[in-house]
């Protein structure tokens, strides 16, 4: 057990015990977690996007590939079906002549045509004439003419056109790849059974199919690919689109690189995105804890100060501050009037005297008054160590950037969630500051109320109501939470019990008992314990216990704790409380008692009050 505490201690040491300190820890952090954060979600948000538009691109080209061959081919085989459908072919197939020969297998007329190659073949497969020409140099090339006869001879006609009169695909022609384009040779009107075929091939190079693609584009003829292959690199993407042959079987690979420009643009707009946000973030962060510090921390310092200064020389001078109409000036009025009202108290009480001991209970309301004033002082100092909700700064930034115009439109939208989020965290701020001041202000309450009740009922006994005791027990209950620096957990009754009391009376014995009990638990050395309440009525008396898990005490000084000025702590002065709670009670028709088992066993303390017969009364009917 002794190293986890050490080590404990040595993490507690390190915390910054300055304000100030711990909230530039705070936002450091708050602003580091939130750049981490946006940074994810920007990661989350851009790179995907801009990778699937970096797909979409790819297969766009991929797209545009396959057309392209389609294209190609499509103009070949447009070409064939014209020869196929002329009446001069089907006359010439029927009786070939040379003055066919020589006007349709004519340089001019295949520079036209645009096709390198041209055959007639018959049914039986044997070729009648056959021509191949190089375009550019107008001359006859005998090596790809072989080349033409050698694959006219592995095409299977009836299967190719299977489907229609005519068709077209891809094919190798040594080391070249020419697009083939064959069709029935036919008349016109489509009488007359079909004489045989006509064959052209036109060929494409890297440079055309580049030209077709507006790319640097390649093909390949070693290990085609049947389907399109992308492999993505660091700077470009290689693409490969298969090149149909005859039965959609691949001869070649259509290859090109497409810059990576999508993603390199995505990687700088989240650089981008992340530098400017997390700049903005510790800005607005560093605006923010300046107004908050000059707006909150620093009135809530001068409440705490003053109030010390009060407690310590018990001179009642009121804080002299700027008017506000926030909580703080609230806070500040309350106060003062507070002051007035004690030094008016102060003055009275002198020259009083009161039938129970005036001079007892004067020194006993200073006494309840500084166990009520103990939750202010930790309500305001536990003000002045929260954390800002948002930074000021970084909210008009966004705001002033969202007015413009020109942000794009995905800009906007994330902008408008920040300022959303930001107004969010702001208004949850507010209420928690709120809900903590409304404690101080029902602390100041009970403590105007005191002084008053007691200025009123100066030189007469305490007048008797009918008081629902669950809830005087609730809200000292709230109030006691805050009366010291341990975290004490209260359990009591949820349902109304009434009984024949003065409320404000009351309502400060049982602040007293609760405090006492705050200070056992204390006294034990540990970080919190719990106090319980219960409740319940017999023979027209009502009960309520109060037990504690504090240090307790010897049943034998049971007697002596209410005495004036004795106390069972070492360096405890006082003892007024128990004193004036036992007198206070006996005035109003009841008793107050101390029970324990012993020193580290805890202590009770039962409270007896007559019941309220018009509340029994009204239950009864």
């Amino acid at each position: 057990m002794t190293a986890p505490r050490s080590m404990f201690d040595k993490i507690r040491s390190r915390i910054p015990r300055s304000l100030g300190a711990k909230l530039v820890a705070i936002l450091t952090g708050v602003a580091l977690l939130g750049a981490a954060s946006i940074t994810l979600l920007l990661a989350l948000v851009i790179t995907p996007s801009f990778d699937k538009l970096e797909a979409q691109a790819i297969d766009g080209h991929v797209e545009r590939t396959r057309a392209a061959l389609t294209e190609y081919a499509s103009k070949v085989e447009a070409s064939v079906r014209d020869y196929g459908d002329w009446n001069e072919s089907y006359d010439y197939m029927g009786a070939p002549n040379r003055a066919f020969e020589e006007d349709s297998f004519a340089t001019s007329a295949m520079v036209n045509l645009g096709v390198n190659g041209m055959a007639y073949v018959r049914p039986d497969g044997e070729v009648v004439i056959a021509r191949w020409l190089d375009l550019e140099t107008g001359k006859d090339s005998p090596q790809m003419r072989a080349q033409l006869l050698a694959e006219i001879r592995r095409i299977d006609f009836r299967r190719a056109l299977a489907k229609d009169n005519s068709a077209s695909f891809y094919a190798r022609l040594g080391d070249r790849i020419a697009a083939i384009g064959i069709a029935q040779v036919r008349r016109t009107d489509g009488s007359g059974d079909p004489r045989g075929h006509v064959v052209m091939a036109r060929m494409i190079t890297s440079q055309q199919l580049g030209n077709l693609l507006q790319l640097r584009a390649g093909l390949a003829l070693d290990a085609p690919v049947s389907a399109p292959r992308i492999d993505t690199r660091e700077r470009d993407i290689a693409v490969a689109v298969p090149v149909p042959g005859e039965g959609g079987a691949s001869i070649a690979s259509a290859t090109f690189r497409v810059p990576r420009d999508l993603s390199k643009l995505g990687r700088n707009m989240l650089q981008l995105a992340v530098v400017g946000t997390t700049a903005l973030m510790l800005l607005v962060m560093a605006v923010l804890s300046v107004m908050i510090g000059r707006l909150v921390l620093r009135p809530l310092n001068r409440v705490e100060q003053h109030m010390g200064v009060v407690r310590g020389s018990g001179n009642l001078v009121p804080l002299t501050e700027a008017p506000r109409r926030d909580e703080i000036g609230s806070l500040v009025d309350s106060f003062n009037a507070m002051l007035v009202q004690l030094k008016d108290l102060r003055e009275q009480v002198e020259a009083q005297s009161f039938k129970l001991g005036q001079s007892e209970s004067a020194v006993a309301v200073m006494h309840n008054v500084r166990n009520a004033l103990n939750p202010i002082s930790t309500v305001l100092s536990q003000g002045l160590g929260e954390a800002p909700a948002t930074d000021r700064a970084l909210l008009d930034r966004a705001l002033s950037e969202l007015a413009d115009d020109s942000i794009p439109l995905a800009r906007r939208q994330k902008l408008v969630a920040f300022v959303a989020a930001a107004l969010s965290s702001e208004a949850q701020a507010r209420e928690a500051r709120k809900e903590q001041l409304g404690i101080g202000r029902d602390a100041l309450h009970n403590v105007l109320e005191i002084i008053g009740r007691q200025q009123e009922q100066a030189h007469e006994r305490p007048p008797l109501e009918t008081c629902d005791v669950t809830d005087i027990v609730a809200r000292n209950a709230t109030i006691a939470r805050y009366s010291g620096a341990s975290s004490i957990a209260f359990h009591f009754p949820s349902t109304p019990h009434w009984v024949l009391a003065n409320r404000v009376l009351l309502s400060q014995v049982i602040g007293n008992l609760f405090s006492n009990a705050a200070e056992a638990i204390a006294a034990t050395g540990r970080e919190g314990g719990s106090i319980a309440v219960s409740i319940r009525e017999s023979d027209g008396r009502m009960e309520i216990r109060i037990t504690d898990d504090g240090e307790g005490f010897d049943p034998a000084n049971a007697p002596q704790l209410f005495q004036r000025g004795y106390s069972t702590r070492v360096n405890k002065s006082g003892g007024l409380g128990l004193h004036w709670c036992a007198n206070t009670m006996v005035a109003m028709g009841g008793s107050l008692t101390l029970r324990s088992e012993g020193i580290g066993v805890g202590a009770s303390a039962v409270l007896e009050l007559a019941a309220s017969d018009l509340v029994r009364e009204d239950v009864a009917a």
